[in-house]
């Protein structure tokens, strides 16, 4: 943004400088520089800033997040998990149609280098946005981690153990208008099991994310469907081919509400009677998990694809129930997740207490390799939101106390030959794996003391001639006040 202010000042100037550059022929000689000048005082005058909808992190923002990936990394460590990472940008073919229609339109498409407009026809009318963008874009930034690691196992197949567990915790892309917990940077936090039918991953992606916020002090529920019981549903009430169509307007459900999905389903091209046969869907709120169950094997008697979701969802249930996971699950029929990929269990996770939407979700995909010429491979995956979970915590006010104060010890810098003594009590306290550091310049011991309380150090060690010749520190305890003399070893000691 431009302050106005600043360009009122120098467009007088400029009209000053222009009066002298007529009125002085010495000044005139140097016009190019002068306007060279005036040109330099106006482009500093832009504020620097950032894209819309990302976000600077400072040292304090950055130690909340690393507690957060390293909870994750943790309890994804316990499960015998292996990290991967993928580039940021993929080809855009690897990309485009998996996400639906509305996700195609969020992907982020990088310009092809060079000459990307050469052999581009801008005239032709007829063609859609997404050809035109074909031409000029090759790449895109990532949507999501999962696409990405389909095409990962594809190339990389010969050199995994199958089943393969995978976490990933990397950046990624959306256009999307930015709000209060939406950005179009944001860090997702993956992990999936690929290469097996069992539906004992779906449970053991249910005590992960048990594990993973109970570390967090979060209490959430687990919110869970199947994308069978979605298709017999349409198969039932609507058309089978509606699915996709059922399952977007569905996915809005939690942000504009019952009515305006039903107008959605209107406009997509579902009847106004299928739309009143799927009214039962939305009754069932505040049963049982068992009673749903139930209802829904009624509903679905005449679809053996909608009966085999139940039945599913009946053994996941079943399985988290006798590992005695203690997270609440609660079966949401109009559950639907919006990505195309997802042919079985979804997940939705909610954290309880904050006026917060989804904060982690996932589901079970059979095809996504397919795309990529590797059949059979059917996986399932959870990612968790670290934004959402940062704004979550922050909100309750669960981040530790001692993820901000990383520097455990500060030596006090009196110069000479007391600063080499310090050092040699800082290499000590290092070498023993605690954090600390030495004030770099010999200021007044007020403004180093300043510096430890600024930074919330919570010990500060001294040591003058006097300790020199005892061959001891002085640690002082910033939080109390008190403060003996003592040797290295008895100050990693007693930090420790």
């Amino acid at each position: 943004m431009i302050d106005k202010n600043n360009i009122f000042f120098n467009i007088k100037h400029y009209f000053f400088l222009v009066g002298l550059l007529k009125a002085n022929t010495k000044i005139q000689k140097q016009k190019k520089c002068i306007f060279a000048d005036c040109f330099e005082i106006s482009r500093n005058m832009v504020k620097p800033s950032i894209p819309k909808g990302t976000r600077d992190f400072t040292p304090v923002e950055m130690m909340r997040r690393n507690y957060i990936f390293d909870t994750i990394r943790k309890v994804f460590h316990k499960h015998a998990c292996l990290p991967i990472e993928t580039p940021a940008m993929e080809n855009l073919s690897t990309l485009m149609g998996k996400y639906g229609e509305e996700g195609d339109r969020l992907l982020f498409k990088i310009l092809n280098s060079g000459d990307f407009t050469k052999g581009v026809d801008f005239q032709d009318e007829t063609q859609s946005t997404n050809k035109l963008a074909a031409q000029l874009c090759e790449k895109g930034l990532r949507y999501d981690l999962t696409v990405p690691f389909a095409r990962f196992i594809v190339q990389h197949q010969n050199e995994l153990t199958f089943p393969f567990k995978r976490y990933q915790m990397q950046p990624v892309w959306r256009a999307d208008r930015p709000q209060k917990g939406r950005y179009r940077e944001f860090y997702q936090c993956d992990v999936d099991i690929i290469g097996s039918n069992s539906l004992l991953n779906e449970a053991e992606l249910v005590e992960i994310t048990d594990e993973v916020f109970r570390a967090f002090g979060i209490n959430i529920v687990m919110k869970i469907n199947n994308r069978k019981i979605l298709s017999g549903i349409a198969e039932i009430f609507c058309n089978a081919d509606q699915v996709t169509d059922l399952c977007v307007a569905l996915d809005k459900l939690d942000k504009i509400g019952r009515e305006a999905v039903c107008a959605e389903m209107l406009e997509r091209g579902i009847s106004q009677e299928s739309i009143n046969g799927l009214s039962p869907l939305f009754e069932l709120n505040g049963l049982s998990n068992e009673e749903v169950l139930q209802k829904l094997e009624l509903m679905l008697a005449g679809s053996e694809t909608g009966l085999q979701g139940v039945a599913e969802l009946r053994k996941v249930l079943d399985y988290v129930d006798k590992m005695q996971i203690a997270t609440r699950l609660e079966i949401d029929v109009t559950l639907a997740r919006g990505l195309n990929y997802y042919t079985g269990a979804i997940f939705e996770i909610k954290a309880l207490g904050v006026a917060m939407g989804s904060i982690s979700g996932g589901g079970r995909y059979d095809n996504l390799t397919g795309i990529f010429g590797l059949k059979n491979m059917s996986g399932v995956g959870i990612s968790y939101g670290a934004e959402r979970i940062y704004d979550v915590l922050n909100e309750l006010n669960l981040f530790p106390q001692h993820i901000l104060t990383p520097i455990t010890a500060m030596f006090v810098n009196f110069g000479g030959d007391d600063e080499i003594y310090a050092l040699k009590g800082l290499k000590a306290l290092r070498d023993a794996g605690i954090p600390a550091e030495i004030y770099p310049d010999n200021a007044k011991i007020g403004k180093q003391m300043n510096y430890a309380n600024a930074k919330g150090i919570p010990y500060v060690i001294m040591a003058g001639e006097n300790e020199r010749n005892q061959g001891v520190y002085t640690l002082k305890n910033m939080q109390t006040g008190e403060q003996q003399a003592v040797t290295v070893k008895d100050i990693v000691g007693m930090i420790r």
